[in-house]
């Protein structure tokens, strides 16, 4: 019989919490555009190797990752704060994200934290949001549903949720 070591999990919503503490001010995600992200990726406290064969820990970061170190929530938070930022400008970049209603935003910015940024930068996403076409862009997000050439069914909930979230800039209060 194999014996499986347990991975310890975090809580997403504490890690919100954390991260709305201390980066507040230095990030334009808010609480639902990081549950969105939160909800799909979940919390790890220790490495794990994600569905796209990718060493991962916390809530979806991948960089710099020290095996056999179990993560508190505030370097979970830290990591977290770090890779959304990232996320951010490369969507404030590329895509003119500044200029972008906040649910178009939020939904390119959790589609640019799975997939990265090179991979978006040249995207038929980004020139939609560029060209500010927001219906056109929040349309595009069913379509990165693919991982290794396959499509996964977490990935095709996750774009639906971006999806609608991005339709939210398209509504009139």
């Amino acid at each position: 019989m194999k014996h499986f070591k347990k991975i310890a999990g975090c809580s997403v919503v504490a890690i919100i919490g954390l991260v709305m503490f201390n980066y507040s001010d230095e990030i334009r995600t808010t609480e639902k555009g990081m549950a969105l992200i939160g909800e799909a990726e979940s919390c790890m406290r220790e490495p794990y190797k994600c569905p796209a064969d990718v060493w991962t820990v916390g809530i979806g970061s991948t960089g710099d990752i020290t095996f056999g170190k179990v993560y508190s929530d505030k370097e979970i938070a830290d990591r977290w704060a770090k890779d959304i930022q990232t996320a951010e400008q490369c969507v404030n970049r590329y895509a003119n994200g500044k200029a972008l209603p906040q649910g178009a935003f939020e939904a390119l910015t959790s589609l640019t934290f799975n997939v990265g940024c090179g991979k978006l930068k040249t995207s038929t996403i980004y020139r939609y949001a560029k060209q500010g076409n927001i219906a056109e862009m929040c349309e595009q997000f069913p379509r990165w549903k693919y991982s290794s050439g396959k499509v996964l069914k977490g990935l095709v909930t996750r774009r639906e949720k971006e999806k609608a979230l991005c339709l939210t800039s398209l509504k009139r209060g």
